[in-house]
């Protein structure tokens, strides 16, 4: 385990655990390396459950993913077009009610996000790892992706267009946030 410190400006000492299981701890400039090491040796329980917490989750995002082998080129292949045919017909019905056309979209095996729309671009990619969802939640990230056409960020807007194209967003949220988790829901 690595202990990362870095000095900001800050109020107080925060301390988090990364995904590789190191330990990132901020601490106010100025402060001595003494309180810093005192507030680590403090927390020392929390840190082993923190990273046991971490551990748990990346093994868990692992086997979620590695349901979907995609070590081959044949596989990718196979997978990508399994992914169009369910896609196309998605965008297509929703870009045209939402007066929008992407001018290219793509796929690929993108394991930390679920799809990507390049505003300047207009272009859109979404993960292989969308065939590990239910249909629903797939038109999900469609039109999310398809949103960011009309709206770049996250913002009031951003929701109301969703909650007009795709009024089940939040529930499809959840339900993909459970799934991914290994929480099997009703796939509705």
């Amino acid at each position: 385990m690595t202990i990362q410190l870095t000095y900001r400006r800050t109020s107080r000492l925060s301390m988090r655990i990364v995904k590789n299981g190191d330990v990132h701890v901020s601490a106010p400039i100025g402060m001595s390396k003494k309180e810093v090491e005192e507030f680590i040796n403090q927390h020392q329980e929390w840190i082993v459950e923190a990273r046991k917490k971490t551990a748990e989750r990346q093994n868990q995002r692992a086997d979620f993913y590695s349901q979907l082998p995609l070590t081959t080129k044949a596989q990718k292949v196979e997978a990508t077009e399994r992914l169009r045919a369910m896609v196309e017909p998605m965008l297509e019905r929703h870009a045209k009610v939402m007066g929008v056309s992407p001018s290219s979209v793509r796929y690929k095996p993108m394991i930390s996000r679920w799809g990507i729309c390049n505003v300047k671009e207009h272009s859109i990619c979404y993960s292989t790892y969308l065939l590990l969802l239910p249909e629903w939640c797939v038109e999900h990230v469609v039109v999310h992706e398809l949103c960011h056409l009309l709206e770049p960020s996250h913002n009031a807007r951003f929701h109301a267009l969703m909650d007009r194209y795709y009024p089940r967003w939040k529930e499809a949220r959840k339900e993909t946030r459970k799934i991914a988790k290994g929480e099997r829901g009703c796939n509705k």
